[in-house]
């Protein structure tokens, strides 16, 4: 893989293609939303091991933080996908968006 920045809409295209020639096919948006749900479940599992006060089991020493919140990114990735929704415009204008309603206030 390169090590070239990675843009957002080129990873929805990566995505893409790979959800094309070696995924074969895309879930439907509802597994797609299932399968989102257990992947924030399993980030989850893992910040209260890592920062909170959960021990951690056997089954979850091979998990990793970084491993964990790409899976959320790829699924969330799909679902954008699949319901034709570009995520750099949508991340601007949410962000515009915070920059107006935020605008006045301080801390």
């Amino acid at each position: 893989m390169s090590t070239e920045e990675l843009s957002i809409r080129k990873a929805q295209e990566l995505i893409d293609a790979w959800i094309q020639t070696t995924g074969v096919r895309y879930f439907s948006e509802l597994t797609n939303m299932a399968i989102l749900t257990e992947e924030v479940g399993e980030v989850a599992r893992l910040m209260s091991r890592l920062y909170g006060d959960q021990s951690f089991k056997d089954s979850d020493l091979q998990k990793n933080l970084p491993d964990e919140l790409a899976d959320v990114l790829w699924v969330l990735m799909c679902i954008a996908n699949q319901t034709g929704v570009d995520l750099t415009a949508a991340l601007r204008k949410n962000l515009e968006k915070k920059n107006v309603r935020d605008a006045g206030r301080w801390g």
